[in-house]
């Protein structure tokens, strides 16, 4: 239904509507696409420090790679991509049914993955993205979660621990839980502030060491509006909320996937992906802005 309502939006923009302007800081919508049919569905993305390459992560549990070219302005002109890949179970075989549902990417300093699951909830480690994978222990919790309302956010702080934010938190005043995964086990003493419809979809630590939380608010036939939040991290927990980026409704599709880094001016940047669900009326745009520091 929501993917349905989406195209009815777009088909609507083709009849000449203007868009809404974009929020201050906004640098490039680039629309992406290759010839395979195993392209789209992009829930999650991480780029290189420099932004000169990416690793994306698709909900139906494959992955690319890829080299970003930029202009003078740091806008992308194209990109290099290899080959849509599945993910591996914990054998030489693919992920099995009902396993697929990838939401969130995190790759550690050494190249490790770490993805989060829909579906079966769940977080994978990957010594290298096209081999097996390794079973992270669970948290009990992850069990009783919604089936399509899990594990969307994964995120890795600078002494490796993971941080992973199911998309709904059980009502609208409710915090949502942040499970952070360090020596070993999973703890559940963190929480962020919930705000209206707006519901996680993806985080990361940018490299000032702040969180970053990237949310989607769905309002029916008018679209998608998205939102960026930082947070302080510190031992009273997620601190000095500051709101980053919130854009008008309809501006963008379903962005899901975000990375935060430096350009080589020192400025940051949120890069963002949007999820085409696989339908032929919507589409994959990286979305990237400048951030105020």
């Amino acid at each position: 239904l929501l993917a349905i309502a989406a195209g009815l939006i777009l088909l609507a923009g083709l009849e000449g509507s203007a868009s809404p302007a974009p929020p201050a800081g906004f640098l490039d919508d680039y629309r992406w696409h290759i010839s395979d049919p195993r392209f789209g569905g992009w829930s999650g993305i991480r780029l290189s420090p420099d932004g000169t390459s990416l690793t994306a992560l698709s909900d139906h549990g494959a992955f690319i790679k890829g080299r970003i070219s930029r202009d003078a302005n740091g806008r992308i002109t194209g990109i290099s991509a290899g080959k849509v890949q599945q993910l591996k179970g914990l054998t030489d075989a693919p992920l099995g049914a009902g396993r697929t549902d990838s939401e969130g990417l995190e790759i550690g300093p050494d190249g490790s993955a770490y993805i989060s699951f829909e579906g079966v909830a769940r977080v994978l480690k990957y010594r290298h993205l096209d081999g097996i994978a390794e079973n992270l222990p669970t948290h009990p919790d992850f069990a009783k979660m919604q089936v399509n309302s899990s594990l969307e956010a994964l995120a890795m702080d600078s002494k490796g621990a993971l941080y992973t934010v199911p998309e709904r938190s059980g009502g609208l005043g409710r915090s949502f839980p942040v499970y952070r995964f360090r020596a070993g086990k999973w703890d559940q003493t963190l929480t962020i502030r919930r705000d209206g419809g707006y519901l996680p979809v993806d985080a990361d630590f940018g490299p000032d060491g702040r969180f970053y939380l990237l949310e989607r608010q769905f309002r029916g036939l008018a679209g998608f509006s998205t939102r960026l939040r930082r947070f302080d991290l510190t031992g009273k927990g997620f601190v000095n909320e500051t709101l980053l980026l919130q854009t008008p409704v309809g501006l963008y599709d379903n962005l899901e996937g975000l990375s935060v880094w430096r350009n080589a001016s020192g400025v940051l940047t949120a890069t963002m992906i949007s999820d085409d669900n696989f339908m032929f009326f919507q589409k994959t745009g990286i979305v990237e802005y400048h951030l105020a520091d």
